[in-house]
């Protein structure tokens, strides 16, 4: 009964019980949030009637059911955030129409199937994060279109396949996560094209080939974890340029050779973990 209303945020409080579908009738709403209560059933699918929403955070709820593919209608949207839910079934590829789209958050679900296609079509989006759920097949080369990502999470669900060369080519990726899935194959040397990247975290896979020299070219690094995984060869020497690295895990590999003693100048700066063991 608020028809002129542009802002509803009742976020960290104890409501529950489920969202009412007449929220859907706030055509003028800009803002909807609702996290981190007790709220539980399904999303209305009525939210997707909310023309000029900007804004839609509904993360740390008890919500279940499938994400509705209405949501698609809110082409306004810059911000949506449904993490840390129960949420399942596939992700809409109707989600691939929110052009204006900054930050996708679906993390911490329980969503199954493919990574669509479709979010190769958001343009603008500067963060992706659809860690902690059961998707699986592979990571889809279309995400390498996305030019502005800053982050991009995938790890600890179900993905199996290579990891696309086409990556390389998110020249504003910061932190890249793909632990805890079933990628095989080399890990791509295109990854030593990105620049700003501070964490590369690709543990816990089925991974195989060389440690690309590549990834020396990685300045900006603080975080390398490569472990469990079954790479082989070399340890290779231009890890040792990468002076910022505080972190670094090469365990549980098929690493073979001697210690670089390149390693000793990433030793003397911050380097305070370095994993080497049950290696060759």
């Amino acid at each position: 009964r608020l028809p002129n209303l542009l802002s509803l945020d009742l976020s960290g409080n104890e409501l529950s019980g489920p969202i009412p579908a007449e929220l859907g009738d706030l055509a003028y709403l800009s803002t909807l949030g609702l996290g981190r209560n007790q709220l539980s059933g399904p999303i209305p699918s009525e939210l997707g009637r909310l023309s000029n929403l900007q804004r839609l955070r509904l993360s740390g709820n008890e919500l279940s059911g499938p994400i509705p593919a209405e949501l698609g209608n809110l082409t306004n949207l810059g911000s949506l955030d449904l993490s840390d839910n129960d949420l399942s079934g596939p992700i809409p590829p109707e989600l691939g129409n929110l052009t204006t789209l900054t930050d996708l958050d679906l993390s911490g679900n329980q969503l199954s199937g493919p990574i669509p296609v479709q979010l190769g079509d958001l343009a603008l989006l500067t963060r992706l994060q659809l860690s902690r759920n059961k998707l699986s097949g592979p990571i889809r080369a279309e995400l390498g279109d996305l030019a502005y990502l800053s982050t991009l999470g995938l790890d600890a669900n179900r993905l199996s396949g290579p990891i696309p060369a086409e990556l390389g080519r998110l020249s504003n990726l910061q932190w890249l996560w793909l632990r805890g899935n079933q990628l095989s194959g080399p890990i791509p040397t295109e990854l030593g094209r990105l620049t700003n990247l501070r964490t590369l975290l690709i543990q816990h896979n089925e991974l195989s080939g060389p440690i690309p020299p590549e990834l020396g070219s990685l300045q900006e690094l603080d975080r390398l974890e490569l472990h469990h995984n079954e790479l082989s060869g070399p340890i290779p020497v231009e890890l040792g340029r990468l002076t910022d690295l505080s972190t670094l895990y090469l365990r549980d590999n098929l690493l073979t050779g001697c210690i670089p003693e390149e390693l000793r100048d990433i030793w003397r700066n911050d380097l305070g973990e370095l994993g080497l063991s049950f290696c060759n």
